[in-house]
């Protein structure tokens, strides 16, 4: 089969277009048929070699992490899923390779692709509808009536969480350009705030959760936003050493972990902030209860570009430019 690989982390390096052998399928496994793969940002990460102290991949590796296809092969314990379902899937750290044409996933990660979307609209959902649930449902329990600021609104995460953030009843604040307003209160937006002519900090008051995606000043002056108790959830760090515990990382890691974390934890703690970084991860279930606010149509896929598989580096380097305005997603099949 053919996928992209990296065989050292290189920031600037291209993917490699490789010939290798397809996946083996264990137990309770899948093998799926790669329609439609979603390009993020921390396939950008990787590749660079940001996160090769949380996540030590041995090299060469496939990259991607979202995917939509159809189930060509079953392992002998799989009972949920047969040959021939079109499912959809955040694959699993260590088990990461949608940018290729056939990929082996285990049960417990995948869900039946939504009845009411493409293969591609269905391959830029996984990732970021998953961040966005382990935040705003998991971490934060938002409820009806609260406040909720998004940063980045046109980006990939945040066109689905302020979708989920209405659903639950949320007052939704983002931050974007104003040439992206229109789509967002479309997505129902609340407060709409132009990062580059206005200061968010003295827009926002009193706010319960803050869903940070951005650099650490940012996040230093979202903790300023949020009242008394309020939680601040990062996706875009600093790691806290909790996040390293529930990874089973070793004691070096935790303890540096632990000192780039220190300055935001202490300052959250002196403002009565509850703070946490969030890694997301592989969930099936989840994702099938996402499955269920996509078929209502309570959540819509977001799809600025569609590339064709031979185009892979060029969808990967259009993310890393920020100038996409929700997913990016590569057609493979």
């Amino acid at each position: 089969m053919k996928a992209y690989i990296i065989e050292k982390y290189d920031k600037k390096l291209d993917l490699k277009l490789a010939d290798l052998q397809e996946p083996e399928v264990g137990e309770n496994d899948v093998l799926v048929a790669v329609h439609a793969a979603g390009i993020n940002l921390l396939d950008s990460k990787i590749k660079s070699g940001e996160f090769k102290l949380i996540l030590p991949y041995k090299l060469p590796i496939i990259l991607g992490h979202d995917v939509a296809g159809v189930i060509t092969r079953v392992g002998k314990n799989v009972k949920q899923f047969k040959v021939g379902d079109e499912i959809y899937a955040r694959v699993a750290d260590f088990r990461i390779g949608t940018f290729a044409e056939y990929i082996a996933i285990n049960e417990s990660d995948i869900a039946l692709k939504p009845k009411n979307l493409s293969m591609e609209e269905a391959a830029s959902i996984p990732l970021v509808a998953l961040t966005a649930w382990q935040a705003l449902v998991e971490k934060a329990n938002l409820k009806k009536g609260q406040k909720v600021f998004i940063q980045a609104g046109s980006g990939g995460v945040g066109t689905i969480a302020i979708q989920l953030a209405k659903h639950l009843g949320a007052t939704v604040a983002t931050t974007a350009s104003e040439k992206s307003f229109a789509m967002l209160k479309q997505l129902g937006a609340d407060v709409l705030i132009d990062y580059k002519k206005e200061d968010f900090e003295a827009k926002l008051k009193d706010y319960d959760v803050v869903l940070n995606s951005q650099d650490t000043q940012t996040l230093e002056k979202s903790l300023r936003v949020l009242k008394h108790g309020g939680k601040a959830i990062s996706i875009s760090g600093p790691p806290t050493p909790d996040f390293a515990k529930s990874i089973g990382a070793s004691w070096i890691i935790r303890t540096v972990l632990s000192l780039i974390s220190f300055g935001i934890r202490r300052k959250a703690k002196k403002l009565g902030i509850d703070y946490s970084f969030l890694f997301m991860r592989a969930d099936g279930k989840q994702l099938s209860e996402i499955t269920s606010l996509i078929e209502t149509g309570k959540i819509a896929p977001v799809v600025d570009k569609v590339f064709l598989f031979e185009q892979t580096n060029e969808a990967l380097t259009f993310v890393e430019s920020g100038r996409a305005k929700g997913k990016v997603v590569i057609k493979v099949k």
